[in-house]
């Protein structure tokens, strides 16, 4: 593989905003890839796929060209070459490359290789907080599992399609997809690829979203006609799901205190089809207090650490912070007594978290029911799934119904 120049600054110069002026990500990776009308598909793959990589591995890498933080443009290029001498790719002769010590490199990366922090290159307080929670073993798993490249998953709007239809149209795009056992309306890629320029996307045939994501719709048992609210609906991935399995009957109420959120959505919410959505911005409690006893389904799908998404979000590693983690918790129990009173009698209510730790998953269940709010809710089921044992991210959830 040989490196060009124009792309390898255009990594260096993601990786400036990323970690030196705290931008996230997803965000400079889609800035840099509009900088050059003429790049193909392998140089915008280059530049997004090797500034994540580098993102992923900071830690690691950093240490094995002893680097410190904040990082200069020489200290970025250091990085870059540990990154392409891992990789075995040859070094150009260029100036920011000269006297770069390969054999030591390897050494080095070996020798790291056997402390987990450096290993999968994490703070030393989410290594703690991982094991301390998690155990040892399901940990090292665990973290190894999230530092993995997500594939992309597609959900199918079966409001416009069929998963056999849509797999058939991207084939003939020589997009190849493939079904996952016991997902209904999941679509995994063979290969990356730009699927958001494709016609079926735009007439509204699928989102992309992960499968464990997908499983949450389907967790809280909607049914048409039913009125359902979501109460963290954010750009509404969820919300579409359920619309679509209540096949357009009923009410879904997507709630959220970010307006620019549900605006995202009520344009998702028109190219899907999805006519029994309304939205309504959390501005103050009056919001919630008047759909009190009023809900057939309610689903909390709460803030949190987001530990379960780092193989889509590896900036998250370093933009996390403990303190962070406690006060979410705080949120999380606060979310659960609110907005649980929205459940009716006999009805049902998901609380789901996008992370793997137990203290903001079944623990935050387990104070909400010995609580006077919780009383008269009793836990029907819930799964927790780990990325290490399902391959797709790691996901919280829990299903409880209020007594009738």
């Amino acid at each position: 593989m040989r490196l060009h120049r124009n792309l390898c600054f255009s990594v260096i110069d993601g990786l400036t905003l990323i970690f030196n002026e705290g931008k996230y990500a997803d965000k400079v990776i889609q800035q840099l890839l509009k900088r050059d009308k003429r790049w193909g598909a392998r140089d915008r793959a280059f530049v997004a796929e090797t500034t994540y990589d580098i993102v992923r591995w900071k830690r690691l890498y950093a240490e094995i060209a002893e680097v410190k933080e904040p990082f200069d443009r020489d200290n970025l290029w250091r990085m870059f070459a540990v990154w392409a001498t891992l990789k075995g790719i040859k070094l150009p002769d260029w100036k920011y490359f000269e006297g770069t010590p390969s054999r030591k490199i390897k050494g080095r990366f070996d020798e790291l290789s056997k402390i987990r922090k450096f290993k999968e290159s994490i703070p030393d307080w989410m290594d703690a907080i991982g094991e301390k929670e998690l155990g040892n073993t399901v940990w090292t798993k665990e973290i190894e599992a999230l530092n993995q490249q997500a594939d992309v998953i597609l959900r199918v709007n079966t409001l416009k399609t069929t998963k056999e239809k849509l797999q058939a149209e991207l084939f003939d795009l020589n997009i190849e997809t493939e079904f996952i056992p016991n997902y209904p309306s999941a679509l995994k890629l063979k290969e990356r690829t730009n699927v958001f320029s494709t016609d079926a996307f735009k007439k509204g045939f699928f989102e992309v979203q992960d499968a464990s994501s997908q499983l949450v719709a389907e967790f809280l048992n909607v049914k048409p006609g039913m009125r359902v609210v979501d109460t963290c609906a954010g750009a509404g991935g969820k919300t579409l799901h359920m619309a679509s399995l209540m096949e357009n009957k009923g009410q879904v109420i997507a709630m959220d205190i970010y307006g620019n959120k549900l605006n995202e959505l009520k344009r998702r919410a028109k190219r899907n089809g999805a006519h029994n959505i309304e939205n309504r911005v959390i501005e103050s409690t009056k919001v919630i207090k008047k759909l009190y006893d009023k809900a057939d389904r309610v689903l909390i799908d709460a803030p949190c650490s987001g530990l379960g998404v780092l193989r889509r979000n590896p900036d998250a590693k370093w933009k996390l912070q403990p303190d962070f983690i406690k006060k979410i918790k705080k949120t999380q129990q606060d979310i659960l007594q609110q907005y649980s009173r929205m459940v009716k009698a006999g009805g049902q209510l998901v609380y789901a978290t996008c992370s793997v730790l137990p203290s903001e998953n079944q623990e935050q269940v387990k104070t909400f029911l010995k609580s006077e709010a919780g009383a008269n809710f009793t836990l029907i089921k819930d799964n927790k799934v780990l990325a290490h044992k399902s391959g797709f991210d790691g996901f919280y959830m829990a299903l409880l119904e209020r007594k009738g």
